[in-house]
């Protein structure tokens, strides 16, 4: 049942990554309504990591009709994307009678979209959940991409691709990169493609054409043994190494400390249950940014420094710590 605080007060809209709508449970606690994946929360925006997107100031309207649902979300705005968890085909007939919004894929390093994009669902079949303002320029938070099925030895270029865009920056031409945990090269290869300097760091071997490139050095050894001392100054860090989160973020406070990366990305793998202590640590780093990206998986990326995004209160962000940390030490990982 619908908390009344909801239908009556200041709510703020948290659409889930599909797979995931227990983390961001966790993340926003209780006197929450679902609706699928959507989760309306009492107060202002928050901070979860766990969202593909945020809804801010949602609103209620209702609709006598089809042709009247789409007539009130066309006075409002032009721009809107459906979010659809039930009555499918109504909400499909609503959604046929509003303005085309072209959703192409993105071709890397293109920025995203700047023109303001809505989000709507049916909560029953006289009442639509609106808001004109959300956190993501794209449909559900989906970033897709005009894919390249030859060049990258695996799919993980994509994240590094989003990641980027959403940060609205990206290495240059010549510009020192160090690709912790490179192998078998899927982030080595988006590198390389912008014509940065890659120190590519694994064990394991690069794919031979990502190898190739004149722009990229192979180093067979282990992330976790490499010094920031031994590199020194790096434009960007970057990790996607296969290890627990505690052990990656030793690594980045290292980093941190030392001064010598002026942007790192970075994926918190998790094994298991969701370390949410982990989670809480990274979080609490000064200047960063937690997230959880299309194209990620059971793992989040930090990345520092931030891209803009609607700040919670100190408050705000103090309490969210304190829950996640608390939970996650009665519920380690692995």
């Amino acid at each position: 049942m619908e908390p009344a605080a909801l239908r009556h007060g200041e709510a703020t809209g948290y659409l889930a990554p599909p797979g995931f709508e227990q983390e961001l449970a966790h993340e926003l606690g209780p006197d929450t309504a679902t609706f699928g994946r959507l989760f309306l929360a009492p107060g202002p925006p928050r901070t979860p990591a766990w969202t593909a997107n945020v809804w801010h100031e949602p609103r209620r309207l209702a609709i006598a009709s089809i042709a009247d649902g789409a007539k009130q979300l066309r006075a409002i705005q032009r721009n809107w994307a459906l979010y659809s968890s039930r009555l499918h085909r109504r909400a499909a007939l609503i959604e046929a009678r509003l303005p085309h919004v072209s959703a192409k894929p993105l071709r890397f390093p293109s920025p995203r979209p700047q023109a303001p994009l809505g989000s709507w669902t049916l909560l029953d079949a006289g009442e639509i959940l609106a808001a004109p303002r959300c956190a993501s320029p794209f449909p559900n938070g989906e970033v897709h991409f005009v894919e390249d099925k030859q060049g990258p030895p695996n799919r993980a270029y994509l994240k590094l691709w989003e990641a980027l865009t959403l940060l609205g920056r990206h290495p240059g031409p010549g510009d020192a990169c160090l690709d912790l945990g490179a192998s078998p090269g899927g982030w080595t290869w988006v590198l390389a493609e912008l014509e940065a300097r890659v120190v590519a760091v694994d064990k394991a071997p690069l794919a031979p054409a990502v190898a190739r490139y004149p722009n990229v050095e192979v180093r067979l050894e282990s992330a976790f043994a490499l010094r920031p001392a031994d590199v020194g100054p790096v434009e960007w860090l970057f990790s996607d190494v296969v290890c627990y989160p505690d052990r990656l973020y030793r690594l980045v406070a290292a980093w941190l400390d030392s001064g010598l990366a002026r942007n790192m990305v970075c994926t918190l793998k998790f094994q298991g249950a969701t370390d949410f202590a982990a989670q809480a640590r990274f979080a609490a780093l000064p200047g960063g940014c937690l997230v959880h990206l299309h194209h990620n998986k059971h793992e989040l990326t930090w990345m520092w420094p931030a891209f803009a995004k609607p700040a919670a209160s100190s408050a705000e962000a103090a309490a969210s710590a304190a829950k996640a940390g608390s939970a996650g030490e009665a519920r380690p990982a692995g």
